[in-house]
């Protein structure tokens, strides 16, 4: 017996930009959502409006997701990466106008303290935070978004560890 099409193949991905949050000694920023039962972590995220360049898209995001943008642009992705979501999650997620989201990446150095995070922001999207290593993305994130993370741990690592290796009290 076949199964019927979701009707995915015909819905579009959501134009979105990725932050990746580095401190002074490499570490990532992650979070954990509001509406996530699971111990599931990730950086945050969100939507281009309509005429928003990615950059200015990245800084409204961190200071709407957690309270700052003391952060200095280091690098912009030239891709595109793309994830699809779980069947059982479309039409729950972005009134079900779309399959995924489509995302340009930008990574960041934080300028600020720890004090500076704040998660009770005006619409909160994330319970608790922290810092980790790079190399631990991808372990931390929900299944169907994985190999993204794979992926920009690798193609952003070198940008982590600068910032280790140029870390006073490294």
């Amino acid at each position: 017996m076949t199964r019927p099409a979701s009707g995915r193949e015909s819905l579009p991905y959501r134009p979105c930009v990725g932050l990746m949050l580095l401190n002074a000694r490499g570490d990532v920023f992650v979070a954990q959502r509001l509406d996530m039962p699971s111990d599931a972590w990730q950086m945050p995220q969100g939507g281009i409006d309509p005429g928003e360049s990615v950059r200015a898209a990245g800084l409204r995001e961190l200071r709407e997701e957690i309270g700052t943008d003391d952060a200095e642009i280091l690098a912009e992705s030239e891709d595109w990466f793309r994830y699809d979501i779980p069947d059982a999650l479309i039409g729950k997620l972005w009134g079900g106008k779309y399959r995924g989201q489509e995302q340009k990446w930008l990574v960041l150095r934080f300028t600020g303290t720890d004090a500076d995070i704040d998660l009770e922001t005006e619409e909160p999207e994330f319970s608790r935070w922290k810092w980790v290593d790079i190399e631990h993305l991808p372990d931390l994130i929900v299944p169907f978004k994985r190999s993204l993370y794979v992926e920009l741990v690798t193609r952003f690592r070198p940008l982590a560890r600068a910032l280790a290796d140029a870390d006073p009290t490294g």
